[in-house]
């Protein structure tokens, strides 16, 4: 079953026996303190590099191995509405508890890691991590508040070239490092084309590490095309990793505009 808001909050719960299949909520659940608890992950859950080498892993986040996690008997099992497929989500709905997360903010990142904390009976351990990101980007919010945004464009993909869209975590994460995303009108993740990136008068793209990594000959193709634009290279883990990355964000975001800012500015 999906465990719905009033479960989440009932004291009783204490999963022993969890399955991750999220990268990023895979690294929170180390920074909780639980180990022996966390009994599967996914493939490219790479953080904690010796969670990687040492749990079972029960395929990749749109392909899970549903007979290896029939036989980890789970008693947990951490979903994400956009990393994972919808087919594969309801089947084991049917055998096992779920906690779907849906995340495209700060705030939606913040309730699922005080959920995940709860469920997993680390509820002081999440409120902690909570409290501290609450504080860092609350400073960032302060300190790009007065500021001029920088039109900005995302991409995640190429061929086609893909960017990130509104109502998405990367989407809100930008804002944080001060810049306006020219596709924010666009739901989700559109196919875009560098013509269309030029007519919008962007002036800065961010290639990013992920989920296709964008290296600098790609940056140098597309300065070749678009001279005007400045082009850089964003961590992806930064900008798409919600759970407690975003403690790393936070710093990382306060440094990055001092890649465009003298150009840009």
């Amino acid at each position: 079953m999906i465990l719905n808001t009033e479960q989440i909050l009932n004291p009783s719960y204490n999963f022993q026996r969890i399955i991750s299949l999220v990268p990023s909520l895979t690294e929170l659940m180390y920074d909780l303190d639980l180990d022996e608890e966390v009994i599967g992950i996914t493939k490219f859950c790479v953080h904690p590099v010796k969670w990687l080498r040492s749990k079972t892993r029960v395929g990749g986040t749109k392909n899970v191995h549903i007979e290896i996690i029939h036989r980890l008997k789970p008693d947990l099992i951490i979903a994400n509405k956009e990393e994972n497929t919808r087919g594969q989500v309801e089947e084991l709905a049917k055998d096992y508890n779920i906690l779907l997360t849906d995340i495209n903010n700060l705030d939606s990142a913040l309730l699922s890691i005080f959920s995940i904390g709860k469920l997993a009976g680390k509820t002081e351990n999440s409120i902690q991590i909570v409290n501290a990101i609450r504080d860092r980007f609350k400073k960032l919010s302060t300190q790009f508040q007065n500021k001029t945004k920088h039109e900005a464009a995302y991409l995640i993909w190429q061929k086609p070239y893909m960017a990130a869209g509104g109502n998405t975590y990367i989407n809100d994460m930008m804002q944080y490092c001060g810049l306006r995303n020219i596709f924010s009108d666009i739901e989700r993740y559109p196919e875009i084309t560098l013509n269309e990136i030029r007519k919008r008068e962007c002036g800065i793209i961010l290639l990013s590490s992920e989920p296709y990594p964008f290296k600098e000959r790609h940056a140098d193709r597309i300065k070749n095309l678009l001279p005007g634009v400045k082009i850089v290279l964003a961590d992806g883990e930064m900008f798409s990793w919600y759970g407690s990355r975003l403690l790393k964000a936070a710093d990382y975001f306060e440094t990055f505009p001092s890649k465009f800012i003298n150009e840009n500015s």
